[in-house]
């Protein structure tokens, strides 16, 4: 899937029972995470932390729904592994069953690399942030042996959300309540009328394109 294009609207079968993705998500925002299998180490730590990380996205208005390639009755098991190892009341987002490996072909988010005991690669850990137009807004892929960071999620997150409505960019490493960037389409008057604050940076050419604005409100 390339950025901008409409998330699939898939029909899928969960721990919360079937529904379709685009009614799952609703009006907010929403984050689709795959993992290769139930009972493997690497995931479980995954879906602890998420677990852990629900009222961060929550009040992002962000829902999260994951995928692994087992059925739901293997899920269910799982999830009480999951809760353990986080020392959690529950799992409250759905996992997605896809025992076949349909959907992990049709995402295209398998792993040559990795093999499971079958010698069958490997889901790879593919995560899609979907906005409330249904469009894919980010994807990040990661291979079958490295974990994610759900901290640099949130911060992407919170990019996405302020970009999409604020006529301004983030730099590197910028964290919510940082200074942004006003962006190169913004000109002149417009640029002083909506970021008061701005300030250029010089540079060495002379081109007045590094402008730096507090995050706006």
């Amino acid at each position: 899937m390339k950025l901008g294009e409409i998330f699939p609207n898939e029909s899928v079968s969960t721990t919360q029972g079937d529904l379709k993705i685009h009614d799952y998500f609703g009006d907010g925002w929403g984050i689709f995470f795959t993992h290769p299998a139930d009972y493997t180490p690497v995931c479980t730590t995954e879906l602890s932390m998420v677990q852990k990380m629900v009222p961060e996205f929550t009040k992002r208005k962000v829902k999260m729904i994951a995928l692994s390639c087992n059925s739901v009755s293997d899920h269910g098991g799982w999830c009480e592994d999951i809760k353990a190892h986080g020392n959690l009341e529950e799992v409250s987002f759905p996992i997605i069953e896809d025992p076949s490996r349909d959907l992990a072909v049709k995402f295209g988010m398998l792993d040559p690399d990795e093999k499971d005991a079958a010698g069958l690669p490997l889901t790879a850990r593919a995560v899609f942030i979907v906005g409330p137009d249904k469009k894919l807004k980010l994807s990040i892929l990661y291979p079958a042996t490295t974990g994610r960071n759900f901290d640099e999620l949130l911060r992407v997150i919170d990019s996405l959300q302020l970009t999409a409505y604020k006529k301004v960019a983030t730099p590197a490493n910028w964290q919510a309540g940082g200074d942004c960037m006003v962006l190169p389409s913004v000109k002149g008057e417009e640029a002083t009328k909506l970021f008061p604050k701005m300030r250029v940076e010089d540079v060495p050419s002379g081109k007045q394109y590094m402008r730096f604005t507090p995050q706006p409100e």
